[in-house]
Parts: C-alpha cells; structure tokens; sequence
C-alpha cells in the first residue's frame, strides 16, 4: 500500500453455528456490520477471531468470504502467523493472491518454552517477506514467548521493507510505542495498539495511528482516534472515556466472547457460539455486558433491526 492506514481497524470473529459449523453467511453480515459501523480496515483470523480453532480448509473459507463481502471497500488485514517459516510465508501468499492489504504475524514461538533468537527472527520475518507486495504487521502480544524489544522490531523493519506496521499489545504499551516511534522512525510508519483499546489515548498520545479493537464497538472508537489524528485530543478522550467502561469489561470479565454475545443479541449473527473447550460466561456476566452495551446505544445491537 501507498498509503499508511489509520483509524480503527477491528479484529472480525470467526462466525459459528450452534453446532461449531462455519457460518459464512453470518461472516459476511459480519463484515457488512463493520464496514457500516464506519471501520477504516477490518482484521480477520486473529487471535480474537478463533484461529486456533480452525483447520487449513476453513481459513481459506473465512478468508474468501471476508474478501469477497468487503469487496475492495476497506483493506483487509489477515493473520498469517505460524511457527513454521513455509507455512507462514505459504499463508501470507495466499492472503495476498486473494486481495488481502496487509498480513499479520506474531514472531515464532510455541507454548511457553519455544522461543527463537534475534537473528532468527529478522530471518524468519526475510523468508516470509519473499515474493510479497502487501504490507507485514508485525502482531506484538503477550502470549507469545518470543520476546520483542524495540531495538529488534527496529531492526526488522529496516531489514524488510515490507514491514510497515506493527500491533503493540503489551504491558506499558505507551511507552513502548513512543520508543518504537522515536528509533524506528519512518521505517514503521504504522503503529496500532490492541488489546481491546483499553490504554487507546496514551497509546495515541504516544505516536499510534490506529487501534486494533473487537467487533464490539468500532462506531465509538472511530470518532475518537480520528478526533486525534486531527489533533482534537479534549473530543478524543472524552469518547474514548465515554466508552472505556464497557472496555474494562470486555476485557477483564468476557474476552473474545463479548463481541459475539452482543453481535447476536442485535441480530447480526445467529450464534455467539465459541468452539470447544473455549469458556463460556456466566448468565450475571453476559447481562452485565449487555447493560453495558445498551447504557451506549451500541450500532450493533441496532443495525440489524
């Protein structure tokens, strides 16, 4: 891409029957959903969206569908991370053949113990590189055990041009922003938080230009990073602290199931279902989250009706 993407890009949910099948039709009302809740881009088959929980076969049906039903009306982000540099790059490809903006991808690792070194991180990141025109993210999260300090992600992004974002989802996430800004300079233009934007203002403050959230609420958060990009810091905290409470609360009492529990509770899906053995939440805990939801006049809990 020419242009660096800004704003909010939400992170979509893999769309399951209550039979844990694909539902593809709710995927592309998904989509539909997001793009109409005013998203700037729209992340597919990330952690939030369950990729873990698909096979080879149902990730290229999601990511088909997804394509397909955006059309070209806003750039697609899709997750491409494995351990096996083949396999990553293999996916990153295929993503890219199918229309994808950008690919996605955390450094290696497996569990808590496999982890790569330095070197073997800037090589792997080369590898993937190879043959593509998108645009890499790299994914920085805490699950990963596969640490990445700035002056690394600095040094990937000046080794491989294609690197051009980076998602900083971490502890102290501010400052590691600000750090990242400062040393890597126009090698890594576009700096996104995550995490839910549950720190999305000292992230901004910090030299992000976009924020990475659920499917739960991107018609709030666009008005407050795009008031931010314009320099309107007074308009952009105030909606983002109009919104944080419901933030806190999907990100410390539902995770990855608060967007699916409010998606299908304003008829945008069918299904909130999550595939086994993923936790389900307490009936207190769903309607706290839809007190929440309502309190907002949240788009998806209308856009259906």
């Amino acid at each position: 891409m020419t242009t660096t993407l800004t704003g909010v890009m939400p992170v979509a949910p893999t769309v399951f029957t209550q039979d844990e099948a694909l539902d593809l039709d709710g995927q592309r009302r998904v989509v539909e959903f997001l793009i109409d809740a005013g998203s700037d881009a729209v992340c597919i088959l990330a952690n939030y969206s369950e990729q873990f929980s698909l096979d080879d076969r149902e990730r290229l049906e999601v990511l088909e569908t997804s394509l397909d039903a955006a059309a070209g009306r806003v750039p697609v982000t899709v997750t491409t991370s494995h351990f096996s540099t083949r396999i990553a790059a293999e996916r990153s490809l295929q993503a890219q053949e199918r229309g994808a903006a950008v690919v996605m991808l955390m450094a290696p690792f497996f569990g808590t113990t496999v982890r790569c070194n330095d070197d073997d991180v800037v090589e792997y990141f080369k590898r993937v590189a190879d043959g593509l025109d998108v645009d890499i993210m790299i994914q920085d999260a805490p699950m990963s055990a596969t640490p990445l300090s700035v002056p690394l992600l600095a040094r990937i992004a000046a080794a491989v041009p294609q690197v051009k974002y980076a998602k900083i989802e971490v502890a102290r996430a501010a400052q590691k922003i600000r750090d990242l800004a400062a040393l890597a300079g126009e090698d890594l233009p576009g700096l996104f938080d995550g995490e839910e934007s549950v720190t999305l203002l000292p992230d901004l403050d910090a030299g992000a230009v976009g924020t990475m959230c659920s499917a739960l609420l991107p018609d709030l958060l666009g008005p407050a990073v795009r008031a931010h990009l314009d320099g309107d810091r007074e308009n952009a905290a105030a909606a983002w602290e109009a919104a944080l409470p419901l933030i806190q609360y999907e990100n410390r009492q539902c995770g990855l199931r608060a967007a699916k529990i409010v998606l299908a509770e304003g008829g945008v899906i069918a299904s909130d279902t999550c595939r086994a053995p993923f936790e389900s939440v307490s009936a207190e805990t769903r309607a706290g989250l839809l007190e929440h939801a309502r309190r907002r006049d949240l788009l998806a809990l209308r856009w259906a009706k």
